[in-house]
């Protein structure tokens, strides 16, 4: 008998142990540390799309899959707010005549910005 075996249907490997082929399970997945938007797409695939979630975890590609979408994410919200920094004439001239008025201006750039990466990002798959 073979020593290590590969099942071609599931994907996993097996070695032989006092004849009694167990399957390999050490986590070959990185060890990424997953941010705001990476943890909210985790939530959202574990409550509304639990198979996808359960295919990454078994194939220890769920650490992986949640930072490239933390990556994704964060780069397109930077992106979308200074767009719309530029979009609506938002400047440091503003901020420093009128604060308040540019308090309000950046939350409201801000909050745009988080749904689009919710509509776009953490909650599509």
């Amino acid at each position: 008998m073979k020593k290590y075996i590969t099942d071609e249907k599931n994907g996993l490997d097996y070695t032989l142990v006092n004849g009694v082929y167990l399957p390999n399970l050490i986590s070959t997945e990185t060890n990424y540390e997953i941010g705001l938007w990476g943890q909210r797409h985790l939530r959202y695939i574990k409550e509304y799309r639990k198979v996808f979630y359960l295919n990454l975890k078994t194939n220890c590609k769920l650490n992986s899959y949640l930072h490239d979408v933390d990556v994704r994410a964060t780069e397109m919200y930077d992106r979308l707010v200074k767009q719309l920094k530029e979009q609506h004439g938002i400047t440091e001239q503003l901020k420093a005549n009128d604060m308040m008025a540019w308090v309000q201006a950046m939350n409201n750039i801000t909050n745009q910005a988080r749904e689009i990466i919710h509509q776009e990002i953490v909650y599509a798959i």
